[in-house]
């Protein structure tokens, strides 16, 4: 790999790159799932290549090969040169990475047990031996299990001097419940860990095991059908709603994580979802939340689905704050959006969907920081209100301001305890309203970084995998009501 990269790097220079990179990339995918009683699919993927970026006069080329012979690296370099030359006929201004960062070193997941020597029969017999739990409840019609594994390996090399390589392992899970009533058409579906694709993490395959997923198989098919007959969630205008950690990590996702992604905000990456309320005049001086809120990125959290050694420009994975005690004060940069805004090094958050792709602005592991609270504290301490749980729907206008998310679940809560199961609950706001309601966060011991393996941006669209770690939070007077 050493080779193909100073090949790479050394043409790029003699051909009149300012600037050059190369990933090498080689990605192992196994993904199993099962449908009602049967393996629904077994896929296994590999795929590796090349990606190289330049800089030439003063504008961005990139190109890519699936071949890692030293003829195709010269012929990528020349199409990424040519392609920058071509754009620099149309530039705003040159490129500016700022300060040379020059990393050299190697970063490899902590793994305990290896996904891909598990044998597939043993991963098969735990996920049929879960539907199996789930389809013994009378009222379930459709049971679904998956797990996916993922091995990227990744060498960098820049013509700053950087040469890295970064090994990251992914193990990820699921399972569904769907009951239905034929006579009212009405369909209910639980999920567990979360909803979001699958619960996933930056560990082996004992993440896996921890999941208990034969365990809490009866529970989830129970809800499922419990809630055909439970109550509607009721209409408010301004009820005190408590969100479980899993369902708050995709509000943090949405409201916080991508409006806080630097190119959107510059405008340069708008088409795929918008851009963002978080301008640059907010900068320092917006009141985000309340005081209880305090966001971070920090790509340094052991085992979150966000977390890596270093981003794709060589910079090194950090922590970085985002809200401190409910004010605005960071943004995920790249080196170059970092330098435009006068904001020094980048924070380190540009990765890339494979070699294929050239890396953009992604979030690492946007998390809410725990409070003081304990969950049986915070619901005692609740008089009148709602709690919602795991996420069901979701919409967000294209800045990120208005939102409404449905959850699969919900419980009301009178007199500090929770009484009457209700389905079909929503709740809509404004997130720096919504989040300046926030009074009370719960602790470390009901913290979970939660794994969201499919978030997409850029066109050609780019799907990351990003971390959350949240602990159930209560909102004061936020509109609730009722999927219809």
């Amino acid at each position: 790999m050493r080779d193909i990269a100073n090949r790479a790097l050394n043409i790029a220079q003699v051909r009149g790159a300012t600037y050059a990179d190369i990933r090498i990339v080689a990605r192992d995918t196994q993904r199993i799932a099962v449908k009602n009683g049967r393996v629904e699919a077994l896929e296994q993927d590999e795929t590796q290549g090349l990606g190289v970026r330049v800089i030439a006069n003063g504008a961005w080329g990139f190109a890519a090969s699936s071949r890692l012979e030293m003829s195709e690296v010269e012929r990528v370099v020349l199409q990424a040169i040519a392609i920058a030359k071509a754009s620099a006929l149309t530039k705003a201004r040159d490129v500016d990475l700022g300060e040379p960062v020059v990393s050299k070193g190697a970063y490899q997941t902590a793994v305990k047990i290896d996904p891909f020597t598990v044998p597939m029969a043993d991963k098969i017999a735990l996920l049929l031996q879960a539907d199996e739990e789930m389809r013994r409840v009378n009222g379930v019609k459709v049971t679904r299990g998956e797990m996916v594994f993922v091995r990227e390996n990744k060498t960098l090399a820049s013509t700053e001097g950087s040469f890295i390589t970064q090994e990251i392992v992914e193990s990820g899970c699921g399972i569904v419940a769907l009951a239905t009533d034929l006579r009212s058409g009405e369909v209910q579906v639980r999920s567990y860990p979360n909803s979001v694709g699958r619960h996933q993490q930056t560990r082996g395959y004992e993440f896996i095991v921890e999941q208990k997923l034969v365990e809490n198989a009866p529970r989830v098919a129970e809800q499922a059908v419990a809630l055909l007959t439970a109550d509607p969630c009721p209409s408010d205008d301004a009820a005190t709603l408590i969100l479980d950690s899993s369902q708050l990590a995709l509000q943090i996702h949405e409201s916080c994580g991508h409006p806080i992604e630097l190119d959107r905000v510059l405008g340069s990456e708008a088409a795929y979802a918008g851009t963002s309320f978080l301008t640059p005049d907010k900068l320092n001086n917006f009141r985000y939340g309340s005081e209880v809120v305090n966001i971070v990125a920090d790509a340094t959290v052991p085992g979150a689905l966000g977390t890596f050694g270093y981003d794709d420009e060589g910079v090194p994975a950090q922590r970085t704050d985002i809200v401190k005690n409910g004010l605005f004060v960071g943004y995920l940069t790249s080196r170059e959006t970092a330098r435009q805004l006068g904001l020094g090094q980048s924070n380190g958050t540009m990765r890339a969907d494979g070699w294929n792709r050239p890396p953009i602005i992604r979030m690492t592991n946007i998390n809410l920081l725990p409070g003081t609270w304990s969950v049986d504290d915070l619901i005692a301490d609740t008089d009148d209100g709602l709690w919602m749980e795991t996420n069901r729907s979701w919409s967000i206008d294209d800045k990120r301001l208005n939102f409404q998310f449905g959850t699969e679940i919900a419980w009301e809560i009178k007199g500090g305890k929770k009484t009457r199961l209700l389905k079909n609950a929503t709740y809509t706001g404004i997130t720096p309203q919504f989040w300046g309601a926030c009074d009370a966060v719960c602790n470390e011991q009901a913290w979970v970084v939660w794994g969201t393996p499919n978030c997409g941006k850029g066109q050609p669209p780019q799907i990351a995998h990003t971390g959350h770690g949240a602990a159930p939070a209560r909102f004061r007077n936020v509109r609730v009501g009722v999927i219809k």
